[in-house]
């Protein structure tokens, strides 16, 4: 056991006394800010059409009953964010996830919640 100070002791067995093995305050930060950007239904409800299939900003905006300009709104904040690609044929742009990352995440937290239903 380390004394800490008069009044607690920590047991080294249980902390270990390296800060590397934690999460540091800036990746901490940048995964609230990813997670809080994720609190949008819209940009989830995008992201589950993306999980299916690569569409475009009309298919996805008529799935979602938005309009295209919202639905390109949202997509811009997700390029931001790197969790959607793009790519052009022609005048159309079609839209999915980034990788395969994105995909797991999306998977695993409705696979999550469809748990406690």
């Amino acid at each position: 056991m380390i004394q800490q100070n008069s009044i607690s002791t920590i047991d080294s067995d249980i902390v270990p006394p390296s800060a590397d093995e934690f999460l540091n305050i800036e990746k901490a930060q940048r995964m609230a800010e990813f997670f809080s950007f994720l609190g949008d239904a819209n940009r989830l409800r995008i992201l589950s059409f993306l999980a299916q299939k690569e569409l475009c900003v009309s298919d996805l905006a008529a799935s979602l009953d938005m309009s295209e300009s919202a639905v390109s709104h949202q997509l811009r904040n997700l390029r931001a964010m790197r969790l959607v690609n793009y790519r052009k044929q022609g005048r159309n742009v079609f839209y999915r996830l980034h990788d395969n990352h994105i995909l797991h995440l999306y998977q695993v937290v409705a696979e999550h919640l469809d748990e406690s239903d």
